[in-house]
């Protein structure tokens, strides 16, 4: 499915997630060299226990894409840069969110391109994500944020070694690519990265999958307060028709 999450050429960019992912484990903070590894041997996994009993091993991301997936992704949003394109939607909305130099989790960075924009803007930034390959593109083309590989059903503060996050953002479609039914997990764990009084702002494409009902609910079990919810990056109104949604939380 093709849509446009904000109508720039960003937001075509931004909402095409049929390709973003969530975050794998690995020690804090390690640099990945993927030179001479396998997919299989990149994809490094734990097992996730969802809300309702499902046992996974590994994020969508993964098993839902095929071979080279991620290096396509890659090489999608550096020809996309290479050609002018705007891929900065969900930065400026998120920097407007937030005081100057505030701190960022962005949380299913993938090659760093949300992060990246945010810390021009002068913001602290950390970037998760599950894939070492996007990771090593993220800290290869977007020096300056902290990028980390990591699973976002496992994340916290310590694991990170960071004080609490002003505001978290999960943009790409990373919800619909996280291991299945381990989405409440993920808000939870989200949560407890931000200050109390902080946002999280989560946008994904329409998917039977992970319903926005499902999605409201998962929020709510886990105190968080659903503010505002947008078509597009650009706060368009959102309505039963709307194929994709931007929901700010609030974190109590």
């Amino acid at each position: 499915m093709v849509f446009a999450p904000f109508r720039t050429a960003a937001g075509i960019a931004g909402g095409d997630r049929s390709i973003s992912p969530s975050m794998a484990n690995t020690e804090r903070g390690r640099k990945i060299r993927l030179a001479g590894r396998t997919d299989e041997d990149r994809r490094g996994h734990q097992v996730v226990v969802g809300q309702d009993g499902t046992m996974t091993d590994r994020p969508r991301w993964f098993t839902d894409t095929r071979p080279g997936h991620s290096e396509w992704y890659i090489e999608r949003f550096r020809t996309m840069a290479r050609e002018g394109a705007d891929l900065e939607g969900e930065a400026r909305l998120v920097d407007a969110m937030v005081r100057p130099g505030s701190r960022i989790l962005d949380a299913g960075c993938g090659p760093g391109r949300v992060g990246a924009a945010l810390h021009r803007r002068g913001h602290t930034v950390v970037g998760v994500d599950v894939d070492p390959a996007l990771i090593e593109a993220a800290a290869h083309d977007h020096p300056g944020p902290r990028w980390v590989v990591g699973d976002l059903a496992s994340v916290d503060l310590a694991s990170l070694g960071e004080e609490p996050f002003d505001l978290a953002v999960v943009p790409g479609n990373v919800m619909v690519f996280l291991a299945p039914g381990s989405e409440r997990t993920v808000l939870r764990r989200l949560s407890a990265c931000v200050r109390p009084g902080g946002r999280i702002v989560v946008g994904y494409r329409r998917e039977d999958t992970y319903p926005y009902a499902r999605f409201d609910e998962d929020a709510a079990a886990v105190g968080l307060r659903l503010e505002h919810r947008f078509s597009t990056w650009e706060l368009d109104p959102f309505t039963d028709e709307s194929d994709f949604a931007v929901s700010v939380l609030r974190v109590s």
